[in-house]
Formats: structure tokens, C-alpha cells, sequence
């Protein structure tokens, strides 16, 4: 029997303007609980002085990696990708050392797939444009107009930016200095990219083949866990999956939370199901990356870690070859932020939500000159299991932070220290 579900639905202004209300709702929501939750440690007569800050943040919404096989269909138009002109600036691309912009494979990949409406798989939205437009009013607000910590127009002197190799990440990234500079720049915007062999942005498996020889397994390993199994079997027959379809949790959040971003339909089925789907997904996640396992985060996250503790440092030391660099802006994924909750001990048992953004400050005290670190999650201040108050001394957060904090050099060697180890 045929999946009466099994139908293509058109993409109108009514899903339009459904899926803008719905993101308006909920920024004004965060933007009133992060309002709230904001301390005057920016202001001149606070006992702190701003040094330094680092946003590591996940791209914006966008079009679904896989549909879920066997359900109803929905038009993923090209004109949902379209730029606001408000989002535009002028940057330029490169590599590490500022040469050409290595080729992106994992972009090569998508655009071998189509998805019903003639969008690729994986592309940042408008929605996901200004959702990440957002986020950098949100920082500008904080970081020029609460306080004159950043000069009102862009300058690669003080903000440095780096994304991963894939054009949504490459988006979101020009949106949020658009959002934070309001299109102003000094000189061209760099966003520096690598190649996905020795990216550090995400938790590389094809570029570390311990991470992946620990990791691997696990993915398959979650589904056949017998009560993981058994949902799943009732939710595809609730949907009409086919048996021999093998779709996980993970896969099916990842299209369910695109339609019901962008206002598109989902299956009446998969709305009783919501609840339970964001709770095997983020139990997959865990399972995958074990928030117990020490080596296995330092693996995922220990580089990235690593890297902006050395940033304090050079900052703190005066040793940077940039001394006037005030900002460092990451753009990733969610599968940067999770294992990085859990490494800081932090992970709340959610999904990072598109534009999700984990903040680091190093802040100075005027009178002792201590050094201290605050650390926010989407606008929330942290407190870190290990530091003794929200503004953690700095030799506290190091501490923290040194059981997963991994340098490139040690990275790689233990990418590569496979001998004597097999495969589960």
C-alpha cells in the first residue's frame, strides 16, 4: 500500500511568512532572556576590563542533509536561499596562510544531490542568513555599542575569521559581521578556511583515524540498542518508512527541524513524535561522543580548545603577531558545539539550535590585574564545573579545560598512533 504521504507539497508565501513569524517569536524570546541575563562587566566602572572575545557558533538554518525516505515531500525552492541585501558585504576567501581557498569535497558532495524543489542538500536559508545577521546585532550591541570594545566598522587588525570549508558556514559567518559591523568595513573581510584533510573545526574522522577508529562503531552500535531499535521500528510504521529503509534519529530530527523552521509541512505522525525524537537524537549524539571518554573529546574538540587558550595567552603575553586583534569568530557546526558542551562541562541535553554560539571572554580586573574568564552559551553566562564563579579565574579555567585541551602537534601524533588498535 502506498504512503498516502508520499506526495510533493508546494512551497508558498503562507510557509513564507509561517517560518519568519515563528523565528521572530522565538529571537524576541532569547533576545529578552539574554538581555536579561546580561551583567554590566562592560560597562568603564566595572571592576573588569574586557580583553579579549571568541565566538565559536553554529551556521544558520538550512535546507535538510537527507529527507527522510518514504514521506511526504516538500519543495525546497532555490528562492529560499536567497540573500537579504542587508547580509551583502565584501570579503574574500583563502587558506591558512592566505593563499587560494582549498576545493571543498564535502560541498563537491552535496552538490551531487538534489532535493525536491532544485535546492542542494545542507544550504544556509534566508532564514538562516538572518538568523546569523541576528547574532551579530546581538554581539554588536554588547561588544560597540554597550561599550566602545570594537571599532564600529570591520578591520581584519582587530576580528579575525575563520569557517570551515562548506558554503553554509562560509555564510554565516559573512552574515554575523554584516550584523555586527552593520556592512561597514575598513578593508576586505578574510575568512580563512583549510582543507577538510586537517580541519580542526569539527570532529574530523577521515582526517584522524583514531577519532575515527573510536568512533565509528558507535553510530551503528545506537541503533540496534533494543529500546532505540524498537521506536524505531513503531516510528517508521507510524510514517510508512519502508522496512528495508534504515534512516536513525538523527537523520530524521535533522529534516524535521528544517521544515519546521522554515513553516514547511511534517507529517502529522512525526508531530507525536517530536519529543521523543529530540531525545534519541541527543541520546545518539552522546552515545557517539561520550561525554566520559576523555580521549574521544580530545580528539573532537581538543585542537579547537586548544587554540583559543592559546589566544588568551598571546593576548595576555603581548606575543600575537596581531596585537591589535580584539575578536576571534569561529563559524562550525553542531557537531563542533556538542562535543565542546561537553568537554566544558556544560551540555544541557539540547541540540544546539541553529546560530547557537558558546562565547569565551578574557577579562582583566582594573585594581589586581588578575585575570579571569566568562564563558556564555547563545547569550547565557556559564558556570564551568571546576571554576568558582562565573568570572573564573583564568588558572581555574585552564585547569578545567586541560583534560580535553589538545595542541595540533599532539593531535595529529595521536591521529595517527593506530598500531596494535582495531576496529570494535
Amino acid at each position: 500500500m502506498s504512503n498516502p504521504w508520499t506526495k510533493s507539497y508546494g512551497f508558498g508565501s503562507v510557509s513564507t511568512t509561517l517560518g519568519s513569524l515563528l523565528w521572530s517569536q522565538k529571537k524576541m524570546e532569547s533576545d529578552q532572556l539574554a538581555s536579561s541575563c546580561a551583567s554590566d562587566d562592560t560597562n568603564p566602572s566595572s571592576p573588569y576590563e574586557l580583553k579579549l572575545v571568541q565566538v565559536l557558533f553554529r551556521h544558520g538554518a538550512r535546507t535538510p542533509l537527507k529527507s527522510i525516505p518514504d514521506v511526504m515531500e516538500v519543495q525546497w525552492v532555490p528562492t529560499l536561499l536567497e540573500p537579504p541585501a542587508h547580509t551583502l558585504i565584501n570579503y574574500i576567501l583563502t587558506d591558512l596562510q592566505g593563499g587560494p581557498k582549498p576545493p571543498s569535497l564535502l560541498e563537491d558532495q552535496y552538490r551531487k544531490i538534489k532535493l525536491t524543489g532544485g535546492s542542494f542538500p545542507g544550504q544556509l536559508t534566508t532564514l538562516g542568513m538572518q538568523q546569523l545577521y541576528d547574532l551579530g546585532k546581538r554581539l554588536r550591541r554588547r561588544y560597540i555599542e554597550e561599550t566602545p570594545f570594537l571599532s564600529s566598522s570591520f578591520s581584519s587588525a582587530e576580528v579575525y575569521v575563520r569557517s570551515t570549508n562548506v558554503v553554509r558556514t562560509i555564510e554565516s559567518a559573512r552574515c554575523l559581521i554584516a550584523g555586527l559591523f552593520q556592512q561597514k568595513q575598513k578593508d576586505v573581510v578574510p575568512i580563512v578556511t583549510t582543507d577538510a584533510e586537517s580541519e580542526i573545526l569539527y570532529p574530523n574522522y577521515n582526517g584522524c583515524k583514531m577519532l575515527k577508529m573510536l568512533s565509528s562503531h558507535r553510530w551503528a552500535e545506537f541503533s540496534t540498542l533494543p529500546d532505540i531499535a524498537a521506536d524505531m521500528d513503531s516510528l517508521k510504521r507510524a510514517l510508512g518508512v519502508a522496512a528495508n529503509q534504515n534512516p536513525d534519529f538523527v537523520l530524521i530530527r535533522d529534516d524535521m527541524v528544517a521544515r519546521e523552521t522554515h513553516g514547511l509541512p511534517c507529517p502529522p505522525e512525526l508531530q507525536t513524535w517530536r519529543n521523543k525524537v529530540e531525545q534519541r537524537a541527543v541520546e545518539m549524539a552522546c552515545h557517539v561522543f561520550e561525554p566520559t571518554n576523555r580521549e574521544k573529546l580530545q580528539l573532537s574538540v581538543g585542537p579547537v580548545l586548544h587554540t583559543m587558550l592559546t589566544n588568551i595567552e598571546e593576548r595576555l603575553q603581548g606575543s600575537s603577531g596581531e596585537p591589535h586583534r580584539k575578536l576571534y569568530l569561529y563559524s562550525a557546526h553542531d557537531t563542533t558545539l556538542l562535543p565542546c558542551l561537553m568537554a566544558l562541562g556544560i551540555f544541557d541535553m539540547k541540540w544546539p539550535p541553529f546560530a547557537a554560539d558558546i562565547t569565551v571572554e578574557l577579562h582583566q580586573q582594573r585594581q589586581t590585574n588578575n585575570t579571569f574568564v566568562k564563558v556564555s552559551y547563545t547569550g547565557q553566562d556559564q558556570l564551568i564545573p571546576g571554576c568558582s564563579g562565573v568570572y573564573c579565574p583564568l588558572e581555574e579555567f585552564k585547569q578545567a579545560v586541560s583534560a580535553y585541551s589538545m595542541s595540533t602537534e599532539r593531535y595529529k601524533s595521536r591521529c595517527n598512533q593506530t598500531n596494535g588498535v582495531t576496529e570494535p
